[in-house]
């Protein structure tokens, strides 16, 4: 089995991030989404995988190279314009050959993993297999419609009146005969090949489409919150490892994890939290639940429930909360006498300062 995993898209949702990096490649608990999809593929036993990017393909063939680092092979395909998942496989026809593959959108988080879903498809080898998971409102997504045996008998995308709660999250499993049925479909009227409709071609053709439902926690880091909620959710599951200095006028709470080249120096660290390599904190609070990217600089600083990107500064600023800080970004009191905030704030930014 071979994987094909997307990671192009512009990541509208996440601006002002996603004017400056793939938004496959924000970080949660210090490791590019994408990284962690990466691994759960590997998890998988697959090791050849074809990575589909737009134009920030050198952006992210620099943070994650040829795929030795985490033990597999990746094949950069590259999409001039986003005309669809299908034409994602399209694309990657040449890659892909005649193997089974996985198809994993890069902007997903299943920590879990898929490794029972997987073995199933292994087993049974239904033409194609999705996977999906129960949401609370489904109409803002993909839904499976499916028999009491779990063959697929409908794909609704986004429906009014949905039937089922079972939506569709991303992850697809698909023998060769997705080809064909992505050469005898047209383009929605959103000008895309839509895998939902190559799919529902399958059914329709009376090929056995299956799904298997994800039971584990799962996030579309789409938006800025799911982001924030997914740090929490995987800095939970952090085990204590303190490799870099800590002095002894600091202390430690809980689950802390210092990278190597990290300096901690009169600072207090409520777990579970990561600092990350080359990063120095004095004289500040980090709470719980905060991501320290690398080469950051805290001092005087308070912050809780945060991500700060690599590179950020921080400096005497307190009861930062649920903020995102971006690559070499500035957060600083003002040294003149005022009362008043001054900002420099970036299109499509959001700020919410204390009343």
């Amino acid at each position: 089995m071979k994987a094909l995993v997307l990671s192009g898209g512009s990541g509208t949702r996440l601006r002002p991030f996603s004017y400056s990096m793939p938004k496959q490649l924000i970080p949660i608990a210090n490791k590019p989404v994408l990284e962690h999809v990466l691994c759960n593929v590997r998890d998988l036993g697959v090791t050849e995988i074809g990575v589909i990017v737009g134009d920030r393909a050198a952006q992210i063939e620099a943070v994650i190279g040829d795929g030795s680092a985490l033990g597999v092979e990746i094949v950069y395909i590259p999409q001039e314009e986003p005309l669809g998942l299908a034409h994602c496989v399209e694309l990657a026809r040449p890659f892909l050959g005649d193997d089974d593959f996985v198809m994993y959108l890069g902007d997903n988080m299943l920590p879990e993993g898929v490794e029972r879903i997987a073995e199933q498809f292994a087993s049974e080898r239904p033409v194609a297999q999705v996977v999906v998971h129960k949401v609370s409102d489904p109409r803002a997504f993909g839904v499976a419609e499916l028999a009491p045996d779990g063959r697929v008998e409908r794909l609704v995308e986004k429906p009014q009146e949905p039937k089922s709660d079972l939506a569709l999250i991303g992850v697809y499993f698909f023998t060769p005969a997705i080809h064909k049925a992505v050469a005898a479909i047209e383009p929605s009227a959103r000008g895309e090949l839509e895998i939902t409709d190559a799919i529902q071609w399958l059914v329709a053709n009376g090929d056995e489409v299956k799904a298997s439902e994800y039971e584990g926690y799962w996030k579309d880091t789409g938006r800025i919150e799911d982001v924030l909620e997914c740090n929490q959710k995987l800095l939970g599951d952090l085990k204590s490892a303190v490799k870099g200095e800590v002095d002894a006028a600091s202390t430690l709470i809980g689950t802390v994890v210092v990278e190597a080249g990290a300096k901690v120096i009169g600072s207090r660290i409520e777990g579970p939290a990561v600092i990350g390599a080359g990063s120095v904190v004095t004289g500040s609070l980090i709470g719980p639940y905060t991501s320290i990217g690398k080469g950051v600089r805290l001092t005087g600083a308070s912050i809780e429930y945060s991500i700060a990107l690599d590179g950020a500064t921080v400096s005497h600023v307190r009861s930062l909360h649920s903020s995102i800080i971006g690559r070499s970004a500035t957060v600083g009191s003002s040294e003149r006498n005022t009362r008043h905030h001054r900002l420099v704030v970036g299109d499509h930014a959001r700020v919410e300062v204390a009343a």
